[in-house]
């Protein structure tokens, strides 16, 4: 059963650090069963993830090894009829994995997003809001002053969600292997998993809005 929470945080002004205004989200999230939902969710998102085409080769596909090595007798060695054999270096693979149908992982859209608001809420005290994240130029650098004003950095795992495709903040964050970039409309469970904060834009928070809430 799903139960109405509520969040409320503070908007912070990416210029200066400071409190810009407050506001709350409210989101329809799993209480009973929030770990199951999630579960089933995470994997959902790793069977959809496995692309089933790793293969190899038998004996009869390995090219070559049509003419028989040596005679059958005489030779004082074992027999042999190719050198293509799965016993011989560069022969074919015994059982090896071949491309399969993908498993099927049924998941209902409403316990997808049921999982998402739920981690969301479960995230809570690690999501901070900025007005917005323009910064002027490509830089790693300028990045961080920009989030260094409101006294955060990116020493733990960080989740950024943008609202759209945006280019500098993606090329800036790129050599942090602490950070990942998102889209508001991609988000997905694990990403929300992974992150041990979450910065967003207040254009992706309405976003994340419309697509959750159910004000």
């Amino acid at each position: 059963m799903a139960n109405k929470r509520t969040i409320d945080f503070n908007i912070v002004n990416a210029l200066d650090g400071q409190v810009e205004k407050s506001e709350t989200l409210t989101l329809d999230i799993s209480d009973n069963n929030a770990s199951y939902v999630i579960h089933r969710a995470l994997e959902h998102q790793k069977v959809l993830s496995h692309q089933y085409t790793s293969s190899t080769k038998t004996r009869s596909e390995v090219r070559g090894g049509g003419r028989k090595p040596w005679k059958q007798k005489g030779t004082g060695r074992a027999r042999a009829g190719s050198n293509r054999s799965p016993l011989w270096k560069g022969g074919g693979v015994i059982f090896g994995p071949k491309p399969k149908k993908a498993v099927n992982h049924k998941l209902n859209k409403k316990e997808s997003q049921l999982a998402l608001r739920t981690l969301l809420y479960n995230k809570k005290e690690s999501l901070f809001v900025f007005n917005n994240f323009e910064i002027e130029n490509c830089k790693t650098k300028e990045f961080l002053n920009l989030i260094g004003k409101a006294n955060k950095n990116v020493e733990t795992k960080t989740l950024i969600v943008l609202s759209n495709t945006n280019d500098p903040i993606q090329l800036a964050v790129r050599n942090l292997p602490t950070v990942e970039t998102i889209l508001a409309t991609n988000l997905n469970t694990k990403a929300l998993l992974r992150a041990q904060q979450i910065f967003l834009d207040q254009t992706a928070l309405n976003l994340i809005k419309e697509m959750y809430c159910n004000d």
